[in-house]
């Protein structure tokens, strides 16, 4: 296993969440997404699992914007998901 298989493995453990709602949209976006993301993505996405849930459930439904410009493109990604 690599190092990338071991950090999109712990993306994927990670991205468990405690609502449904979440759970179901990073699954599909993962399903569609995770492979081709780069380190910096990666790295984005791994910021973006620290938020509560409630938080990133906003965010990954365009409920409000993110603060942070970098998050933007990988957040477009999750909604078209």
């Amino acid at each position: 296993m690599t190092g990338d298989d071991r950090a999109q493995e712990r993306l994927r453990w990670r991205s468990r969440r405690g609502l449904l709602e979440m759970d179901l949209i990073l699954q599909r976006f993962m399903a569609r997404h995770l492979a081709a993301l780069d380190g910096d993505d990666l790295a984005v996405y791994d910021r973006l699992l620290d938020l509560p849930d409630n938080d990133f459930l906003d965010l990954a439904m365009g409920r409000r914007e993110a603060d942070d410009p970098a998050w933007r493109p990988l957040l477009q990604k999750i909604r078209e998901s």
